[in-house]
Formats: structure tokens, C-alpha cells, sequence
């Protein structure tokens, strides 16, 4: 399997386990380091457990939850042996206690080879226009 294979089949499990709920599973795609820059958020998260903290703010005061996930033109650019660049557009059923929508971004989730294994150490969210 090629570089860009792996690359894909990494993504599509950190969409899949985004998209089906799988909250542990989903963080676990991340490295401890990771960084995330949403829009909907006024500041940079720097680490993976930053991330969980805003996640479990969102349980918590919207009752947040993911209904499902859909990935959409993606793409994948290499940078050397180790690092890969994955973008694609994201379409993401929510369930809040504003009830059920549907959010369309675009993402770019930056991936680091580390001891055999791809994990993800930058995502960046925009809102699709």
C-alpha cells in the first residue's frame, strides 16, 4: 500500500469514528500535541486535551452530539516521507438543544508518520461558503 493510500485509509478512520460517535476513537487519531483552529471557537487549541475539554463544554451546555459525517473532494499532498497534507469538504449532521442541523466546512487535517503509523497533528475548520 502506498504512502497516500495509508494517508487515506487513516482519514477516513478519523472521519468514520468522528461520524459514528466514536468520541475516544476519534481522539485517539490525534497526536497529544495535535493543534485546532476553528472558526467557531475564538482561539487556537493547543493541545489534543484542550480539544476534549471544549468537547465535553459542548456535551455539557448544548447537548452536543454527532449524528453523522460525510467527506466529500479530498485530497492528499505529501511533504517528504513524513508529513501529509489531507483537505477535504465535510458535511457534518449535529444534534444540539437548538435541535438537528447540517454544517458544511471545508477541512485540512495535517498528518505526521510516527513509528510506522500516520496520526493526525493539525486540523484547521472553515466554514464551506
Amino acid at each position: 500500500m502506498s504512502a497516500t493510500d495509508d494517508v487515506k485509509k487513516t482519514a477516513a478512520d478519523l472521519v468514520g469514528h468522528f461520524g459514528s460517535a466514536r468520541v475516544k476513537e476519534y481522539f485517539a487519531c490525534f497526536s497529544e500535541s495535535a493543534d485546532f483552529i476553528f472558526y467557531t471557537h475564538t482561539e487556537r487549541l493547543k493541545s489534543r486535551k484542550a480539544y476534549e475539554d471544549l468537547w465535553k463544554t459542548w456535551e455539557a451546555e448544548m447537548n452536543f452530539k454527532v449524528l453523522a459525517c460525510r467527506s466529500t473532494d479530498q485530497d492528499i499532498k505529501l511533504v517528504g516521507d513524513n508529513v501529509a497534507i489531507f483537505t477535504h469538504n465535510v458535511s457534518t449532521d449535529i444534534s444540539t438543544n437548538d435541535g438537528v442541523d447540517t454544517v458544511a466546512e471545508r477541512e485540512t487535517i495535517v498528518f505526521e508518520l510516527v513509528n510506522g503509523s500516520w496520526i493526525a497533528i493539525h486540523e484547521h475548520l472553515s466554514p464551506a461558503s
